[in-house]
């Protein structure tokens, strides 16, 4: 397979995928798997177990989390948002943001980053 039909982790491209199954859960832990790496933007897939949270922190780069499966709080700028799967938020760049796992739950992070010249 060439490199132009895979993905950065050798997922392969141009077929038909079932998001949610391209990640699996692991025990008191949060999984991660980079689908797409560039330098204009990353999509990354993300399992968290219940219970698991990622402490506030910012980013220089607007990000769209989309929930897949299960439900997730996610605070953005001390305003805490519930989301379940189908939902999604977009968390401004450099505004500060923490995730944590309701239950267990997926979601994919898309993160756009700005060209410069």
């Amino acid at each position: 397979m060439s490199a132009e039909s895979q993905t950065a982790d050798n997922t392969p491209i141009a077929e038909v995928a079932d998001t949610a199954e391209l990640i699996k859960y692991q025990t008191g832990a949060i999984v991660s798997r980079t689908l797409i790496k560039k330098p204009t933007g990353t999509v990354t897939l993300f399992a968290f177990d219940a219970g698991q949270e990622l402490s506030e922190h910012t980013a220089p780069f607007d990000a769209l989390a989309y929930v897949l499966d299960g439900e997730t709080e996610i605070t953005i700028a001390g305003k805490p948002l519930r989301l379940a799967a189908g939902q999604m938020v977009v968390m401004p760049a450099s505004k500060p943001h923490a995730v944590k796992a309701v239950e267990a739950f997926k979601m994919m992070l898309i993160m756009i980053k700005e060209k410069t010249i």
